[in-house]
């Protein structure tokens, strides 16, 4: 219904941003990678997935066609709605998904908070034949400061459901790692995956 938007970023905020269509403001709820992509007054376009329901009329924004079309597929898993929908693309990559699908991968598929060994095993088992082969790695995301970095990791992983204590200390974990990742999009997939393992 409403492919995609484009216009000026209003707001950031923790699980959306907001952006300024002939002048109306829509609120687009998107994964803590994309979010760490916009910054206010800048022109974005987002890739779009409307989810309409009795009470609410959600849009869903991606950074390109291939990310909104799996969060569309992986909704068709009886069990997977939106909410759990948009957790997969925050942990995992669309390439990474298609290869964990595909390849029966269990332990990556349980990291995303929500679903569990049943879960991932239905993701599979009716996923398998339908999400395509990967296509080539997205680019990653500049290089933060540790200082910008842990606060918008911790909070992004609250918004996913893990308790503040849960999300501090992976995070520093993460950052303590000699030779791990440092920028925001980096530090939280390690981070979900630590959580994931200890769930």
């Amino acid at each position: 219904m409403i492919a995609s938007v484009r216009g000026r970023v209003q707001a950031v905020a923790l699980d959306h941003v907001v952006v300024e269509v002939a002048g109306i403001g829509l609120a687009v709820r998107t994964t803590p990678a994309t979010l760490a992509t916009l910054r206010r007054g800048d022109e974005a376009e987002l890739m779009t997935s409307l989810v309409i329901r009795e009470d609410s009329w959600t849009l869903y924004g991606f950074v390109d066609a291939d990310a909104r079309t799996l969060f569309e597929l992986v909704q068709t898993v009886s069990g997977i709605g939106p909410r759990i929908a948009l957790a997969m693309l925050a942990v995992l990559e669309p390439d990474q998904l298609r290869h964990a699908v595909s390849d029966g991968d269990l332990t990556a598929l349980t990291q995303v908070p929500g679903i569990g060994r049943k879960g991932a095993e239905r993701l599979v088992v009716e996923l398998r034949d339908k999400v395509g082969p990967a296509g080539s790695a997205g680019a990653g995301l500049p290089s933060s400061a540790v200082s910008q970095v842990r606060p918008s990791v911790v909070d992004a992983l609250v918004g996913l459901g893990f308790t503040g204590k849960q999300a501090e200390q992976a995070v520093d974990a993460v950052l303590a790692e000699p030779d791990g990742p440092d920028d925001t999009a980096g530090v939280l997939r390690r981070s979900l995956a630590i959580l994931g393992r200890k769930r």
